[in-house]
């Protein structure tokens, strides 16, 4: 793992994987089977702050679930989800959308995202994620999973003040 310079105006996409990335990696299921999540509110204000630059924002999940949905309509982001080979879809929705990989920031934490880590020009990986995530992630979070992911992005790979952007008067 290396800790390259990494200027965001650089890059033209970020995708985050949504399960162990924008969640605690747990799931709650209750009696009717009915599933929950749990994510940070720190990474809405995070995603607000990335929605300021160019970038082109994704959520791939490999899981289909209404909570993957929910929570990504409500931050404003386009989600992929139920994709079995995350790096054919984003395969095409990098040709669909215009981005090149080389160019993407891919945050992942499970052996699901190992391809499509290894694939585009950058990856971070929140600080519990799978060992085999963690040795070819270009970037190692303090955070773990749910914990604010997104956060530790715009503001420590990033450094974007979210005060300046979206406060400042």
């Amino acid at each position: 793992m290396h800790k390259p310079e990494l200027n965001f105006h650089n890059l033209e996409a970020v995708v985050f994987d949504f399960d162990g990335v924008l969640t605690d990696n747990k799931v709650y299921v209750d009696q009717t089977g009915n599933e929950t999540v749990c994510c940070s509110r720190s990474d809405g204000l995070s995603f607000d702050a990335l929605k300021q630059t160019h970038l082109k924002l994704f959520v791939l999940s490999t899981e289909t679930n209404p909570v993957v949905e929910a929570r990504c309509k409500k931050l404003k982001i386009q989600s992929y989800q139920g994709t079995r080979d995350k790096l054919a879809t984003l395969n095409t929705l990098s040709e669909e959308k215009q981005f090149s990989l080389s160019q993407t920031l891919y945050i992942g934490n499970d052996l699901n995202d190992y391809a499509v880590m290894q694939a585009c020009g950058y990856s971070a990986c929140p600080a519990d994620s799978h060992p085999k995530i963690i040795e070819i992630s270009t970037f190692l979070l303090k955070t773990n999973g749910g914990q604010g992911v997104v956060c530790e992005i715009v503001e420590q790979i990033f450094a974007i003040d979210i005060i300046d952007l979206l406060y400042k008067t």
